[in-house]
């Protein structure tokens, strides 16, 4: 026991920090890390203040520049933050907004009736994490500038020149004593400009990298249907006219897209005021049940459901559907455990009443279109009655000595999940010299044989009745799909362990795609892992050194010396090392190289597992077409 009699607590240990400095002091609280993530983060909440001003109608046009130093500019169109004192802080507004935590007019109604950066942090944490933010002005016909260091000013503002332009211009470098690194990813920004435009139809954002050069221009009137025709445009629709609705009510403004295509999965993304609400809410719920309630009444309205029917439900009427469902709510209440779930109760009801009537209304005046959906969700109906049986199957073989693989599941000792992890290795060869080199307490082991099912292709049924498919459950012990519970995973690390070729590559991807359709929170909650082993052996006497890229295998060469004497080995699969030698390089806990799998972006990697597993051939090739240069080390 500790003895604290002795420690005093007095008012010396209280810390006040004053201004910007918790913000620096624990940046992860406001931005969520100082990785890739929370530095892009930055971006998106200048640019939110940009978007708060197209919301109020006051700006059309954002651009959002990195330049060759890694700085950025966002450029806005809109009204400009004012100069003019502040009563409360005796600071000129610019400076207000800049140095106080939520200081700004998304606080008040009357500035902003919507606001889409209130879920954010504002630009005053920006400020606090930047090395230097300059802010220029356009405001009452005149320019005006202020600089920032580390979230302090260092000059007053200062007027610059008449003008007859509007709105704002931030420029601003990440301070790189706060962040792992500051250089921004052009792609990572592209897919968050993009979807700004698309829920936020009219406005214009332009995005440029002087790095290398690319420019991108999103502006879409078409809003939220175009969305769904991009989102669509690497699968097969089910019907050509995308169904759309809009209304407001009690301030609530609510947008519908949706559209059905020949696939098996369901992609709904809903947004509250342009934030991804990936834990969905009550608009969703609202969404949800409308859409079960106006199919299946229309269903039995026309006599399109029999007697002996299977009953349809709402996850056979989502099969094959894409929506978006944007939202704008004057005071959202968000929860979560990322603060991404909408709370308020109202909303569920306004997004229920307009999508049920708007939809109504559309299956009325368009009966073939209707009548697909319903015969679609019949099938989905008929597959699950199918895989229901498949899953009691699985359930009834249920110890896991029910696995038929040749080489079959090595457990480990240990009973714990949080110390367990299963590899998933490709073929027998690596699976025997996996198992011989493991660490048998917490590692088991799992071949497969050969590659998987490609489960963008098929519908849950078939899924389940492929063997590789039911051992990995049984294995995992979660479940599949509706049945999936998280809490029963045996193993809390994941890890897919394939050769480091096209092959592997090709059985890796296969294995993510089945992971993100049915088990996606596996990958949500961090428990899959891709391992990395070296492609090379470098010998020279008594030096050795395995080597995990062609770049690192160039810098050990320069070091010892290009000479005979160099023994190189390149390994083309896991299954020619020895155990010791798979234990060594991909095994042990304390050498490996583990990349952790995360969903960065569901949209963007809904797009991706769609163009490389699913049937249309010609984005694949624009694909291969595009990236083919940066492939090394093909075998052919």
């Amino acid at each position: 026991m500790i003895n604290n009699k002795n420690i005093h607590y007095g008012a010396e240990q209280i810390q006040v920090l004053e201004g910007l400095e918790p913000v620096r002091k624990r940046p992860g609280m406001y931005i969520g890390s100082t990785g890739e993530r929370g530095l892009h983060q930055l971006v998106y909440e200048v640019v939110d203040n940009s978007i708060d001003e197209a919301l109020a109608g006051y700006c059309d046009t954002i651009s959002v520049t990195i330049n060759e130093d890694n700085s950025v500019v966002v450029v806005d169109n809109g009204r400009g933050i004012p100069i003019e004192k502040n009563q409360k802080t005796g600071k000129s507004t610019l400076e207000t907004v800049l140095t106080v935590l939520h200081a700004g007019g998304k606080f008040n109604n009357d500035a902003y009736k919507v606001s889409g950066g209130l879920h954010g942090v504002g630009v005053s944490c920006v400020n606090a994490l930047s090395d230097y933010l300059i802010a220029e002005v356009n405001w009452n016909g005149k320019k005006y500038r202020q600089r920032f260091e580390r979230g302090i000013a260092k000059t007053e503002v200062e007027y610059i020149c008449d003008t007859e332009d509007t709105g704002t211009i931030i420029t601003f470098i990440p301070d790189s004593t706060i962040f792992d690194a500051i250089e921004f990813n052009y792609t990572t920004l592209k897919h968050r400009m993009r979807e700004l435009a698309f829920l936020n139809k009219g406005i214009k954002i332009i995005l440029e990298d002087k790095r290398s050069g690319i420019k991108d221009e999103f502006h879409f009137e078409g809003g939220i249907k175009q969305f769904i025709q991009y989102l669509n445009s690497k699968k097969d629709a089910l019907h050509e006219d995308i169904i759309y609705a809009e209304g407001i009510k009690d301030k609530v403004i609510v947008e519908i897209s949706m559209q059905y295509t020949d696939s098996y999965n369901e992609n709904i993304f809903s947004f509250v005021n342009n934030i991804n609400t990936i834990e969905g809410g009550t608009h969703l719920i609202g969404f949800k049940t409308a859409l079960t309630r106006v199919i299946n009444d229309y269903a039995r309205k026309y006599n399109l459901l029999k007697e002996n029917d299977v009953a349809i439900t709402g996850d056979d009427i989502r099969e094959g559907i894409t929506a978006v469902l944007s939202i704008k709510v004057p005071n959202p209440q968000f929860e979560g455990q990322t603060k991404t779930k909408l709370g308020n109760s109202e909303v569920r009801g306004i997004v229920d009443n307009i999508t049920g009537e708007a939809l109504s209304a559309y299956c009325e005046e368009n009966p073939k279109t209707a009548k697909l959906i319903v015969e679609k969700s019949l099938r989905s109906a008929r597959a699950r009655e199918a895989a229901r049986k498949a899953r009691d199957l699985v359930r009834r073989k249920g110890a896991l000595e029910g696995l038929s693989l040749p080489g079959k599941l090595a457990d480990c000792s240990e009973k714990d999940p949080k110390l367990c992890e299963i590899c998933i290795v490709e073929g027998n060869s690596a699976g025997g010299s996996a198992k011989e080199g493991r660490d048998r307490r917490i590692q088991a082991i799992l071949p497969l044989r050969g590659k998987i099912l490609n489960v963008e292709k098929s519908r849950i049924d078939k899924i389940l009745n492929s063997e590789e498919i039911k051992n990995m459950i049984t294995a995992f012990g979660t479940g599949i799909g509706e049945d999936f519970d998280i809490s029963k995973l045996r193993y809390h690390k994941i890890i897919i362990m394939t050769d480091a070729d096209v092959d592997g590559a090709h059985i890796r991807t296969l294995l993510l795609t089945f992971f993100y359709r049915y088990m996606r929170e596996l990958i949500t909650q961090g428990h899959v892992y891709a391992a990395q082993p070296p492609l090379y052996r470098v010998k020279k006497g008594k030096f050795e050194k395995y080597v995990y890229s062609d770049p690192e295998l160039n810098r050990v060469l320069e070091e010892i010396g290009r000479d005979n004497k160099v023994e190189i080995q390149r390994y083309k699969g896991l299954g020619e090392m020895d155990p010791e030698q798979l234990w060594e390089t991909t095994m042990n806990p304390a050498e490996r190289i583990l990349l952790r799998i995360n969903e960065e972006d569901a949209i963007s990697a809904d797009e991706t597992f769609n163009m490389l597993m699913g049937d249309k051939v010609a984005p694949r090739r624009e694909f291969i077409e595009q990236n083919a240069r940066y492939v090394t080390n093909l075998d052919i």
